[in-house]
């Protein structure tokens, strides 16, 4: 196949391009487009020869897109409006008016691009901004599928189920059946697991909990259902992820002190916490509040293996606030890196942050980011 030409909206910190390299496929990505001035800074030093507009999508015209033809676009538009922590908006809220300009504009475009490919989270399959694009891909005529992925079907133990829909023209041979993406995408065995890959066809409500529903985060080690407890004990025994301690950087290189939680978070949300150690299989999904926030933001990394969870949690309640703090100590809790945090994301060696990025940057923009890996996948089935 010639190369092709890619249009990258919502760029980011560059998941999107970095799957495109991921893939294999020949491509180049002829323009990123994005207004977070953090990301594109963190976009231009991975790919400083790609074209980047820090402007927005509606300020640019239907003449801007003819100029730069495109095969393939590419699109993570902002998830807020579909989330259940937030307001739900949908195509009321004001985030969504680029979306629309998009859907605005496809129809008009001198060239159609032959592949589309959107990220999004749990909640956009049943929400109008998805009636919307995909009435509009009809009309262009597309044939599309649509499917929630999870990082776990790809032996990354991390959780992010999200919504992606992969669409190309008619007449490139059809669409991709939901047989093979599944096959693509075999789950591991969960039992009891919220998080099942399904192909969306048509898109069902009741699949798309809201990932800080479900995720774990919630969920507290003294406080846990004994099915919670079931699910962790089957993502930990599944042999088809990968181990937490196959993403850590190298202890040398990490100043463990700068990553431990302060005694105040331990002491006032230690039960709230998503402890996984480097031998599990498991971590809850990482979103833009880690590192400030500890309520379903993302686990925390037992580094001191050889203490006991349970008796350490055993009977702390009792105890006064120093004594709680010494046995909570014990575990030696500290936060995932940046670095690390991007290597469940799926992201290569390679990317790395310009020097004047700083941590809490580094958190919010990769909270905000997608999986590398899931993305590349659904690339190589979409052109294949």
């Amino acid at each position: 196949m010639e190369g092709l030409r890619v249009l990258e909206l919502y760029s980011g910190i560059g998941g999107m391009h970095y799957a495109l390299k991921e893939s294999g496929i020949t491509a180049q990505v002829v323009a990123a487009i994005d207004i977070n001035t953090t990301a594109n800074q963190i976009y231009t030093h991975n790919f400083p020869d790609t074209t980047l507009w820090n402007k927005t999508i509606e300020g640019i015209t239907l003449d801007d897109f003819n100029k730069l033809p495109f095969d393939m676009l590419l699109m993570s538009p902002p998830c807020q409006p579909f989330t259940r922590i937030g307001l739900q908006g949908d195509i009321a809220d004001p985030r969504t008016k680029s979306f629309l300009y998009i859907l605005d504009l496809l129809p008009r475009l001198s060239r159609l691009p032959r592949f589309i490919l959107l990220e999004n989270v749990k909640g956009f399959e049943s929400s109008s901004a998805r009636d919307r694009l995909v009435k509009t891909l009809m009309e262009c005529g597309y044939t599309f599928q649509e499917i929630m992925v999870s990082p776990t079907s790809v032996g990354i133990p991390n959780s992010r189920l999200r919504y992606f829909l992969t669409a190309k023209l008619s007449a490139e041979n059809g669409s991709t059946q939901s047989s093979k993406i599944l096959d693509a995408f075999p789950h591991p065995a969960e039992s009891g697991s919220p998080e099942r890959n399904a192909a969306l066809d048509p898109p069902h409500p009741a699949t798309c909990q809201p990932e800080e529903d479900m995720q774990g985060g919630h969920v507290l080690y003294k406080q846990e259902t004994k099915i919670d407890a079931q699910r962790k004990l089957s993502q930990n025994n599944d042999l088809s992820v990968r181990q937490i301690q196959d993403f850590l950087e190298p202890q040398r290189e990490v100043n463990v002190e700068h990553y431990l939680l302060p005694p105040r978070t331990l002491l006032r949300y230690a039960l709230l916490l998503d402890i996984v150690q480097p031998t599990c299989r498991r971590s809850v999904c990482f979103t833009k509040g880690y590192g400030r926030y500890v309520e379903g933001t993302g686990s925390v990394l037992q580094c001191c293996t050889e203490t006991e969870m349970e008796k350490v949690f055993r009977g702390l309640d009792q105890l006064s606030e120093e004594e709680k703090l010494q046995q909570l100590l014990k575990l030696q809790l500290r936060y995932f890196t940046p670095r690390e945090v991007a290597n469940l994301m799926g992201f290569p060696q390679s990317f790395s942050f310009p020097k004047q990025i700083s941590t809490k940057q580094k958190y919010r923009v990769l909270g905000n980011s997608l999986n590398v890996v899931v993305v590349s996948r659904l690339l190589q089935l979409l052109v294949s």
